[in-house]
């Protein structure tokens, strides 16, 4: 069977360049945007969202975007980036053959990127399908048919959500990826089924896993023959769950789809913003001996709530920059990236780095805990709990009947007897201090000495249940926050590649105080 090329980078865009510029968009103008941040980069290959609920060209088997012309546009963008495509296509253009053309001058393949079950409803419930369908928000089949989306019996984010365990749901997913592959020549495709990953009613996605087998093994079997119909591949990737019990648990067998072929390309990833525990090493163990490659996925950001004391984006590029580093230790073929909407620049550096070892061997870098984050309330409720379902932070500090507290590990892959950093430093965020706490903290076993202990007095505004922050015109008055960072400059003796202890247990807690002090972060800051 052939296999794909090996991708130091896959970049996937999910066609927001053809909202980047006022109507009418010339194609020279889109292509130069969708090209501009992949161009003398580490990306191999470029993954073109084929849409959400509609489709970016006319089909046969879902609704054309071109639907909305018949009614005043919700906004402005919305105007840009739907008649920048139609306007296209009035002048006799079409953009993704344009989008194939300009990936095969520059070297790179491009492969359509299907969301296998896209949601974006804002949350909206099935007794608003009715007002949707008439602003044009949802397609007529799902308003003529509610029994057939998850409803109640999902998180309530994802109502709206198809219910793969209907038979017309599944057969319309193949009719509309098979339109896909034979309208254009692309390189590959790849079924999203993280976007979004809420397939069938909780708690049945194990028992009925066998239907989305089904579904990939009907697809692959399209594939093969369409590719020796053209007399050259056309390749498959999947993006699934960060871990194989997530998968398991969301409905992807994925050591049937490995044992039966039914995938070239794997893309663990979370189901929302990027997962910082990809079980990396886990799938490359379940593809050894196959040709099955293991991309890891990054999304647009971590979700953690930012808290320094990096500016934003250097904080962001050093975390990616270590995850992609413990990626590839772990066994990763390359990287895959999702939702970066960059321009040439502002996300260079990374794409020029993070695809290999080599190039990641001398970046600096910031090794964190991986957060367990739940939107409760809100916009996106319910997204995240399917995902790093192994987040060792925030965990209060209590005190126990042994004196002994929780140990977060940290997975470095940097190699120090090849390369020397100028710090080493480990950091500890912490909730509710106050003067007089004092907690005790192990590396790997070895007692560290006193910490340095610096307040937390960020100008940026205060995160949902995180902690107090000075506001702007006071931070250069005032001394004192309720967070603090302890820190420890860690010396060559301790420091190697691998998995480390850090060990964290409250000695002493004001006792007027009656909320108990929390960890939010664990962090060891490389520098070289």
């Amino acid at each position: 069977m052939p296999i794909p090329p090996r991708y130091q980078i896959i970049y996937n865009w999910d066609g927001a360049p053809h909202g980047y510029s006022p109507a009418p968009q010339s194609r020279d103008d889109f292509l130069a945007k969708a090209y501009a941040p992949l161009k003398d980069t580490q990306v191999g290959a470029l993954f073109w969202s084929t849409g959400g609920q509609g489709s970016r060209w006319p089909s046969e088997v879902v609704e054309f975007i071109g639907q909305e012309r018949v009614r005043p546009y919700a906004s402005a963008g919305a105007y840009n980036s739907t008649e920048n495509i139609l306007q296209m296509y009035d002048r006799g253009e079409d953009p993704q053959k344009a989008l194939i053309a300009r990936g095969r001058e520059l070297g790179l393949d491009v492969y359509a990127s299907v969301r296998m079950n896209d949601n974006h409803f804002g949350g909206a419930q099935v007794a608003d399908l009715g007002a949707l369908y008439k602003a044009h928000r949802v397609e007529q089949l799902r308003f003529e048919h509610p029994e057939w989306v998850l409803g109640e019996r999902t998180s309530e984010w994802f109502a709206l959500s198809w219910n793969m365990a209907v038979p017309q749901i599944r057969q319309r997913r193949f009719n509309h990826v098979e339109e896909i592959c034979r309208r254009y020549d692309w390189d590959g495709v790849e079924l999203d089924w993280q976007r979004h990953a809420f397939h069938f009613p909780d708690d049945e996605g194990y028992r009925l896993r066998y239907l989305l087998t089904d579904l990939q093994r009907a697809i692959r079997r399209m594939t093969e023959a369409l590719g020796k119909e053209r007399g050259r591949p056309v390749y498959l990737a999947a993006r699934v769950a960060g871990s194989l019990e997530m998968c398991r648990r969301i409905g992807y067998d994925i050591p049937a789809w490995i044992d039966e072929r039914l995938v070239d390309i794997l893309i663990p990833a979370g189901n929302a913003v990027t997962d910082a525990s990809v079980d990396v090493a886990g799938f490359a163990d379940l593809c050894e001996g196959t040709e099955v490659a293991v991309y890891p996925g990054f999304d647009s950001n971590l979700p953690d709530p930012f808290v320094g004391p990096e500016e934003p984006d250097e904080k962001d590029r050093l975390r990616t920059s270590a995850i992609a580093s413990r990626y590839h230790r772990a066994g990763a073929s390359g990287i895959y990236v999702f939702n970066w909407h960059a321009n040439r620049d502002s996300k260079r550096l990374l794409l020029t780095t993070i695809g290999a070892p080599e190039t990641l061997a001398t970046q600096d870098k910031i090794y964190a805990a991986t957060h367990r984050f739940i939107q409760r309330e809100g916009a996106w409720r319910g997204a995240f709990r399917i995902d790093r379902i192994y987040g060792q932070v925030p965990v209060d500090l209590e005190r126990t009947l042994t004196g002994e507290g929780p140990t977060i590990t940290l997975d470095v892959a940097d190699d120090f007897g090849a390369h020397k950093p100028t710090l080493v430093q480990l950091r500890l965020r912490i909730n509710e201090w106050t003067h007089g706490d004092a907690v005790r903290v192990w590396w790997d076993g070895q007692a560290l000495d006193s910490p340095e202990i610096d307040y937390c007095r960020l100008s940026n505004p205060t995160p949902p249940g995180g902690a107090f922050q000075p506001l702007p015109h006071w931070q250069d008055i005032a001394e004192v926050s309720s967070a603090v960072w302890l820190s420890w400059d860690l010396s060559e003796a301790v420091l190697s590649t691998g998995e480390h202890a850090v060990r964290i247990a409250v000695q002493e807690r004001n006792p007027q105080v009656g909320v108990a002090l929390a960890l939010t972060d664990v962090e060891l800051v490389v520098r070289y």
